[in-house]
């Protein structure tokens, strides 16, 4: 199971922590430990690394013989980390965060550490169609990517039908939305409106 997913700057400042497991002590305590066990390693090393020192944080006292380790790959100012137990394979993982690297990237073209800061709510979505509970539903980078388009999609479709302040967008279907009556609409009838009483 993955008990975490988090990405950090290289100063350690998190842009992004999912915890699939309920945390038994601070998160704050438990991203700046992470932090400290990755950074701290030379990069001739493997990306992943034991790590009972997390089971405090992350594993109830009552469940023995959960092992925890750290997976993680750094990319330019990025560390993308996944905290799995015994039940994923390493390498696994590894393939796995190149996944959620190469969607990010089809999302935001080369992704950076402030498409995270600015687009949180597009970079969970696109975690929430690779994992959920801790458990990966898909790997497909195509898949992933069309998922995420049709939300973006839908909710560009939603608000223009329902706000009203949308200036006439289309709304689904094609239809545009005459039936409300916007200021800028509202602004202009009576100007026009004035104009001819002049005429």
């Amino acid at each position: 199971m993955i008990h975490a997913v988090l990405i950090f700057n290289t100063s350690g400042v998190p842009r992004l922590t999912k915890f699939y497991t309920p945390l038994q002590q601070s998160a704050s305590n438990l991203t700046q430990r992470i932090f400290s066990l990755i950074s701290a390693r030379p990069s001739s090393l493997c990306n992943f690394l034991d790590a009972p020192e997390l089971e405090q944080f992350l594993i109830q006292k009552d469940v023995d013989g959960e092992k925890l380790r750290v997976v993680y790959r750094n990319y330019a100012t990025l560390y993308f980390v996944f905290v799995v137990d015994g039940a994923e394979s390493e390498l696994g993982v590894l393939d796995l965060i190149q996944v959620f690297v190469e969607s990010l990237d089809r999302a935001f073209e080369n992704v950076c550490e402030l498409d995270l800061v600015f687009h949180f709510d597009e970079v969970h979505h696109i975690l929430s169609e690779i994992i959920q509970g801790g458990l990966v539903l898909d790997t497909n980078v195509e898949e992933i990517e069309a998922a995420v388009k049709h939300a973006a999609k839908a909710r560009r479709e939603s608000y223009a039908s329902s706000h009203p302040l949308s200036l006439g967008n289309k709304g689904v279907g094609g239809s545009r939305n005459t039936g409300l009556q916007t200021p800028l609409n509202w602004l202009t009838g009576k100007l026009t409106d004035s104009l001819s009483a002049w005429e």
